[in-house]
Formats: C-alpha cells, sequence, structure tokens
C-alpha cells in the first residue's frame, strides 16, 4: 500500500475525534463501573453502523465485517479512569470529582473510534474481519481475562492484536514502537511478623518483630541486586509498613506490602520462590512466624517481532519514517493487554501525546493533557496497520 493510499485511508476529522475524546475525557469512570462511558462508545459505534455486545459487564466487542473472507484483526482501546481530582483548568475537564482520564484511555477510545469510522467506510475494499474491543478495568484487577473468559474470542481467532497507549514524553505526530518483551510482569505480596509482644523496657521477654521485619525487608532488597544477572531487569519495592500503635510497646504484628516486576517468566518465578523463603525463615530462625501472600498481576506484554515491524513500517507511511520512534529499552510499569498477547501475535506501541515543549505532565498526573493532534495520528496509524494485516503478507 503506498503512502498517499493509507493516509487516504485514515481514521477521519480532527475535530470529530477532538470531540468525542473531550465527551468522554469529562465522564470519567473507574474499575468495572463504567456504564457512561460504554454508553457514549455505543452510540458512537451504533451511529457508524458496527453491530456490538457487551462482555464482563462493561466491556465493548464489535465486529465489523469486509468484503469477504479474510484474516481478522483485533484492534483493543481501554475505558477506565484514574482515582485522581483533575487540575487542567480546560472547558472539558472531569465533570466526576476524584477521578480523571489521567491516563490517556479517552484519547485510546477516541483512536480506536476514530479508526473504526474510517474502516466502515471503506469496509468494501477489503477482505476479512476487525474485531474492536473497548475494555474495563486496566488500571485496577483487569478487563482483558474476564472478556476473554466470557468468550471474546469464540468462533474468530485473530491474525493480529495491537494496541497503542498515549506518551507525553514523545511530540505529538510521533509513534514508538518496541519489539519483544516491552511490559512488565506485575506480582503483589503482603506479609505479617508475629511473636510475643512485650513492654518497651523488657525486649527479652518478646520478639522483636519490629527489627525482625526490617531485616526481612533488608534481605529482601537485595535479593534482585544479588540473584537476578545485571542485564535482565526486575524491581523489587516494599511500599507500606504498620506495625506498633505506642512508643513504648514492641507489638506482637507487623505486617508490610510491595510489588515485584520481572520481564522474564523464570526470574519471576525463582524470585516469587526466595521472597517467601525470605519473609518465611529469617523470622524462624530468630523465634518469629513469617507469613506471606501473593497477589498474581499481569503476565509480561512481549510485542511480536514481526507485527512489531509491520506497526513500525504502516506508521512510517502516514507520518514518514523520521517519525517512527525505536524503542530500545522496556518500561516496568504493566497493562493488560499482555493476555491479548498471550494468545494472539500484535504489538502494543506508544502514541506521542507532547507538545514538545519540554513542560508535559507525566502519565497519572493531575495535570495530564495531550496534544489532541495525536488523534488523527492514531486513528491513521490503527488503521494502516490494520489493512497492512489483512491485505499484506503477514502470516501469523
Amino acid at each position: 500500500m503506498e503512502g498517499n493510499e493509507c493516509l487516504e485511508k485514515g481514521g477521519g476529522s480532527e475535530a470529530r475525534l477532538s470531540k468525542i475524546r473531550r465527551r468522554l475525557h469529562q465522564c470519567p469512570e473507574l474499575d468495572f463501573a463504567l456504564d457512561e462511558t460504554s454508553t457514549v462508545v455505543e452510540e458512537v459505534l451504533t451511529e457508524i453502523g458496527i453491530p456490538w455486545k457487551r462482555l464482563a459487564g462493561t466491556g465493548i466487542a464489535a465486529f465489523l465485517e469486509g468484503k469477504g473472507n479474510g484474516r481478522t484483526v483485533l484492534l483493543r482501546a481501554d475505558m477506565d479512569g484514574l482515582p485522581v481530582d483533575e487540575e487542567n483548568d480546560v472547558p472539558w475537564r472531569s465533570a466526576n470529582p476524584g477521578k480523571m482520564h489521567a491516563c490517556g484511555h479517552d484519547v485510546h477510545m477516541a483512536c480506536l473510534l476514530g479508526a473504526a469510522r474510517k474502516l466502515s467506510e471503506i469496509q468494501g475494499e477489503f477482505s476479512g474481519k476487525v474485531l474492536f474491543v473497548f475494555q474495563p478495568a486496566e488500571e485496577t484487577s483487569g478487563g482483558a481475562l474476564p472478556m476473554l473468559e466470557e468468550g471474546l474470542l469464540d468462533g474468530v481467532w485473530p491474525d493480529g492484536a495491537f494496541a497503542l497507549h498515549c506518551d507525553p514524553f514523545l511530540p505529538a505526530g510521533k509513534v514508538g514502537v518496541h519489539s519483544g518483551s516491552f511490559r512488565a510482569a506485575s506480582d503483589m505480596f503482603d506479609c505479617i511478623i508475629r511473636g510475643r509482644g512485650t513492654h518497651g523496657a523488657e525486649p527479652h521477654n518478646g520478639d522483636d518483630v519490629i527489627a525482625i521485619a526490617c531485616r526481612v525487608i533488608s534481605a529482601l532488597h537485595e535479593l534482585v541486586g544479588r540473584t537476578v544477572p545485571p542485564s535482565d531487569a526486575a524491581v523489587l519495592s516494599v511500599g507500606s509498613f504498620h506495625a506498633g500503635s505506642a512508643r513504648n510497646i514492641l507489638p506482637d504484628r507487623a505486617s508490610f506490602s510491595g510489588i515485584l516486576r520481572t520481564l522474564d517468566e523464570q526470574a519471576r518465578v525463582s524470585l516469587k520462590a526466595r521472597i517467601r523463603r525470605t519473609v518465611m525463615n529469617i523470622p524462624d530462625i530468630l523465634g518469629a512466624v513469617g507469613e506471606i501472600q501473593f497477589t498474581e498481576g499481569y503476565p509480561v506484554l512481549r510485542n511480536d517481532p514481526g507485527m512489531a515491524a509491520l506497526v513500525a513500517a504502516a506508521a512510517s507511511e502516514v507520518l514518514g519514517a523520521e517519525n517512527v520512534v525505536p524503542l530500545v529499552k522496556p518500561s516496568m510499569g504493566v497493562d493488560d493487554f499482555a493476555y491479548f498477547l498471550q494468545r494472539i501475535p500484535g504489538c502494543y506501541f506508544m502514541l506521542g501525546t507532547g507538545t514538545g515543549n519540554g513542560e508535559d505532565a507525566p502519565l497519572h498526573s493531575p495535570h495530564f493533557n495531550p496534544d489532541e493532534r495525536c488523534l488523527a495520528v492514531g486513528a491513521d496509524v490503527l488503521v494502516c496497520t490494520t489493512l497492512s494485516v489483512l491485505g499484506g503478507d503477514h502470516q501469523k
């Protein structure tokens, strides 16, 4: 497909996409409680003429069929906001106190709706199907897996899966693409150290669970640096510690919680085993009892190299090769689009949303305010990528 032709098949007017994005931005909702957000998305899909259905409560799946049999492409946007009070002074600021689209999911939805509109306009020009997925709860417990478990892929097996994500450190008009492991696996852990409480003047009559817990945490902080090869990325952080209520009493219980992020499954399994042994064995040696509970989060998000190259090529057609940035370093952030990429070869890429003046607020900030010129870019790249899979020679 020639570059000009790809541009002609782009995602639609900036004004229309901006209007949709601002409407979504004003009604941020959290987790699976996305009734208003889902209604807005459904209204636009109905206007376009694309049939949709609900999954996982507020999740939406919409199918567009081309002129005949062919490949299938899955395009995904997440829908939920964050528990953040917006501090931007704009007419379309959040109307829901304590909630904000501070991670750009309003941008993601607008881009996908723009791509859906354009693809519907040219559906007689391509063969195959496009599955549009609007997913809840990416920021919390994850909506991707519940949608899959409720039959999102029943009767269809996509040849490629794609999603974009805002990046305020890339200027609008650019996209970033990474090949291979790009987002970390996440595991949470909650620990309790139990022992005998006593008066602070008589420590020999009890177990100083605060001191023991501090030893455990210190040992945990050494695990990554001393058990994971320096070339492998991993992060272990303890962010919460609670113990005691009086300065002169040694309590009988101390608790702490943390996270583990890894980019390699072997390292993930190994570190979880070492964390468990550390939390249990050190207190045991010192006369106390250590307990730990893991909560498994999202898996590693890995971009298929062939699909990453396809996105880069499609983005180059839309924007010019000079505006496609190869991303060398993965992020220790997480995204449950990883569940789709476990099943389907695909690519999760970054959409520049910055102004380029060096003053853009980061994601999750109450001042996050994307440059809306990114909307048409995101829609166009999704359209061109989809057509490249449906009409190209990339194989599963």
